[in-house]
């Protein structure tokens, strides 16, 4: 334990928000690098954090309160029955090298074969349906299920076309409400993007709060009296939480904060970039590429990835243990510091990428199994931003700024050199769709023409792509992802244009590969 617990009585409040989302990336290749990104998350990261929190309901189903935020793209490969057939074989693979190992790293990555049985274990029990546990988290008050733009489209590049980010909205409320049987209040705008008067399109949707990064309440017009540590809300009627950066930066930060330090998991140690390539090949992958297989500490951040001791995992629970209990020291001071120097309960809102816990920092779900079974100890009330809005809160009227949690906190990040000749692609085939969608429909092949447009649109607008090339990672897969969809989009426009030289091979064809939101409206791209 560090330190002593502060008073009994509650500071104020901590609301933890994640955000799930993965684009996209349906393939019928098995091994595909498309596949690793999907199941790699629901290993690590998305069974890990629902045992965590069903662990900490168990014993603390009051303060067991979480909000997360779960994309329709990745809703989607959630619910899609060909990739849960798919994820066993996907495990076995990863035993079957596992246990070829020689007996020294065998022995030291003898946790990650517990960990892949015991998760395959929840997830043949819940018979691959997580979100199914999702949604039982949600009923009993546990969860905040929020929304996000249907393929996490970049907002404030897509405002020329209104209707375009009206199409992603309620594209996306539609498909939250198909799969879970409700409408989502909530919504992640991607990046935490904001641009002035985006609040209409919301409220008019049905959307009630959103999360922005700190400057963005901040910068609010007029200045917010509570700064972050009260939502705000816009004269349309949307109320704005702020992210508390004091709250965050000790989580998400390798350099300054809690996952960097020596005896958590090394990310970049990967058996994947270790084994022969013959070996990879006979799984039926095709190259060298991270399998999730890592079974080495960071040691420390100056010893080569060739040096790393093993893990040790006992070691780094105990760890994790004690910097959830250093966190929520920390911010049981920041409350009380705030609370002595104003009469209002303070809130704080502490947003992360969901995949961090897990994914990046290995050790991430356990902390945040401490941190829900814990933080009443330290006089803190965690809630999730539904119950806190439930509760009535008198909040200030401010029109809050432009704004991102990207790098530089605006949209530079989406708009560069690496990535800038997306905009004018995405912009003129919205414009066009737009166009289109104001003519009346011939007939039920016409509509599906219109449809799936709408879904090739909709793919291409998905900041993922933009990301990756200014990022400089898998460009080349991004910058084909992009390309493929407005290919299909613009051949779809001409068929549509053109009804005598429709060609239903390619149609069917994309149909079935690019089969997400069965419900979508062409009426969303209406003026």
């Amino acid at each position: 334990m560090n330190g002593q617990y502060p008073k009994k009585n509650v500071l104020g409040q901590l609301a933890i928000v994640l955000h799930a989302h993965l684009p996209y990336v349906r393939k019928n290749e098995r091994n595909s690098l498309e596949e690793d990104w999907l199941f790699q998350a629901i290993l690590e990261c998305y069974i890990p954090l629902l045992q965590s929190i069903e662990s900490s309901k168990n014993e603390n189903p009051l303060n067991t309160k979480l909000t997360i935020s779960l994309s329709p793209t990745l809703l989607s490969l959630l619910d899609n029955k060909q990739i849960q057939e798919t994820f066993p074989s996907w495990i076995e693979t990863r035993n079957d090298f596992l246990n070829e190992l020689p007996q020294k790293e065998k022995n030291a990555s003898a946790f990650l074969i517990k960990n892949l049985n015991d998760k395959y274990l929840y997830w043949q029990k819940c018979s691959g349906n997580l979100i199914e546990k999702f949604r039982v988290l949600s009923i009993s008050g546990n969860l905040d299920i929020l929304t996000c733009a249907a393929t996490h489209g970049y907002l404030p590049i897509l405002r020329e076309n209104p209707e375009t980010v009206k199409g992603q909205i309620n594209t996306a409320i539609r498909s939250h409400e198909n799969i879970f049987g409700i409408k989502p209040l909530g919504i992640w705008l991607p990046e935490c993007a904001y641009y002035e008067n985006l609040d209409e399109i919301l409220f008019n949707s049905g959307i009630r709060y959103a999360i922005l990064d700190g400057h963005g309440i901040l910068n609010s017009t007029p200045r917010p009296r509570y700064g972050v540590y009260a939502p705000i809300c816009s004269k349309k009627g949307v109320a704005f939480f702020g992210r508390d950066s004091e709250s965050t930066l000790p989580v998400w930060s390798a350099k300054d904060g809690f996952p960097g330090d020596k005896v958590y998991r090394e990310f970049h140690k990967d058996l994947g970039w270790e084994l022969p390539i013959f070996k990879l090949q006979k799984k039926g992958i095709s190259t060298k590429r991270p399998l999730g297989l890592k079974f080495h500490k960071i040691t420390d951040e100056n010893v080569p990835l060739g040096e790393k001791e093993f893990y040790l995992e006992n070691e780094a629970k105990k760890k994790a243990s004690e910097h959830a209990d250093a966190y929520l020291l920390e911010r049981s001071k920041q409350l009380e510091k705030l609370t002595l120097s104003s009469s209002f309960k303070p809130l704080l809102v502490a947003p992360f990428d969901a995949e961090l816990f897990g994914h990046w920092w290995y050790e991430g779900p356990f902390f945040i199994e401490n941190i829900l079974k814990n933080s009443s100890k330290y006089s803190i009330k965690l809630t999730n931003l539904k119950e806190f809005l439930l509760q009535k809160p008198n909040l200030q009227i401010c029109d809050p700024s432009s704004s991102s949690w990207g790098q530089g906190g605006y949209h530079n990040y989406w708009i560069n050199d690496a990535n800038a000749w997306i905009v004018p692609e995405i912009t003129k085939a919205g414009s066009t769709f737009v166009d289109l969608c104001s003519k009346n429909f011939n007939n039920e092949l016409s509509l599906r023409l219109f449809k799936q447009a709408a879904r090739e649109l909709l793919l291409s607008e998905s900041s993922d792509w933009s990301f990756i090339l200014r990022a400089g990672t898998t460009t080349k897969l991004a910058k084909e992802r992009i390309e493929r969809h407005l290919f299909r989009f613009w051949k779809l426009v001409e068929m549509i244009k053109n009804h005598s030289n429709i060609n239903l091979k390619f149609l069917e064809d994309i149909e079935e590969e690019d089969k997400v939101f069965p419900d979508i409206n062409i009426n969303d791209w209406r003026k």
